[in-house]
């Protein structure tokens, strides 16, 4: 059954209109749903009872429920442990900013697209897990707005950003990821920023070329994790099906589409992918690709035999790819400790060991 979260606002319209009532109650209910985050039909209070009760029969409100939740203990980033109607397990983060560090003083929420995830690679948590099902788009849209409802609740930071960079492939689900962007940005919808939304792929090509063709100015961020086609396919087993040249003549295609840069996310791993030549391959495989590449030291999962590299390393590759006019930043960390930084979200609550970096060399 479809819930009030799955349908657009003309999908809505039709169904209010064919229950007798006229179709600009559609928008009330959406405002309730998206800018008031109502938990239920009962909230909407100038939507008439008889209409409440049967939207509320015929299109239910998404059946998700926090099973745990735990926060970090500078209080900045929250992971909730999420339970689907049919009883799978996603996670979702909320990361806060400081405004005294963060100019913009961001909240943003990291959702998941998919329970499990089926590319495998091994230095995710979530890909060591395997894949189980496709999230619809209103189970991706609930994540948000639980933290919208306790932000709001609680008089602090709306929500300004969203990032599919959670469980999953986002490509790998198009038609429910696409839906749930058009209705963050929708002004009938939670109404933000195209800009402020962010898709992450491990490089499945034909879902970069569909959002190069789309209207909405959503950010494109592409993980590569490595310079060379043999090594990516050591990390990522199902790389081989889009080979790396490929994946970059993709984004120099979107490039051209959109005049938007590309984020590659580099994880960087010691001994693996941390190396100065392996840096400067990674500048000239870019070469000419209008890009910021997001260095990320991995973070714990439960394989042990890839550790991060000390801070001496990771800064030693950034200045390779800064003196070949390649803009880098490391990312900075936010949620590690709790087992909710990239890479380590899994459907569990205990959290991951620590593992410590490598010495610098």
């Amino acid at each position: 059954m479809s819930t009030l979260y799955d349908l657009s606002l003309t999908e809505l319209e039709e169904r209010v209109e064919a229950l007798g009532a006229p179709r600009y109650r559609a928008r009330q209910v959406r405002a309730w749903a998206f800018r008031r985050f109502a938990r239920s039909y009962e909230e909407m209070s100038n939507v008439p009872a008889p209409l409440r009760r049967r939207l509320a029969e015929e299109l239910p409100f998404p059946e998700t429920r926090v099973d745990a939740e735990t926060r970090s203990e500078d209080g900045l980033t929250c992971k909730r442990l999420i339970r689907l109607a049919d009883g799978k397990l996603i996670e979702a983060v909320l990361m806060l900013y400081d405004p005294r560090s963060d100019s913009r003083g961001r909240a943003t929420v990291c959702v998941s697209s998919q329970a499990g995830c089926a590319m495998g690679c091994v230095f995710c948590a979530t890909g060591q897990g395997g894949f189980e099902r496709n999230l619809t788009a209103g189970e991706i849209l609930a994540q948000v707005t639980g933290f919208a409802r306790e932000q709001a609740d609680a008089g602090k930071q709306p929500l300004t950003n969203v990032v599919f960079m959670g469980m999953g492939e986002p490509m790998a689900n198009w038609p429910a990821v696409w839906r749930a962007v058009e209705t963050l940005n929708a002004p009938d919808g939670a109404g933000m920023a195209a800009r402020h939304i962010t898709i992450s792929t491990v490089g499945l090509i034909p879902g970069i070329r569909r959002l190069a063709e789309e209207p909405l100015q959503v950010g494109l961020a592409v993980s590569l994790h490595a310079p060379d086609e043999g090594l990516r396919e050591r990390l990522i087993p199902t790389a081989h099906r889009y080979p790396l040249p490929a994946i970059i003549a993709a984004c120099r295609e979107y490039v051209a589409a959109t005049g938007r840069r590309v984020t590659f996310e580099y994880c960087l791993m010691a001994g693996v992918n941390d190396a100065p030549e392996q840096a400067r391959a990674l500048a000239a495989l870019l070469d000419g690709v209008l890009c910021h590449v997001n260095i990320i030291p991995v973070n714990p999962t439960p394989d042990a035999h890839i550790r991060r590299p000390s801070r001496a390393r990771t800064l030693a590759f950034q200045r390779e790819l800064t003196a070949r006019g390649v803009a880098c930043t490391v990312r900075v960390e936010k949620g590690a400790e709790i087992s909710a930084a990239c890479g380590q979200l899994r459907g569990g609550t205990a959290p991951l060991p620590v593992v410590q970096a490598s010495p610098s060399r």
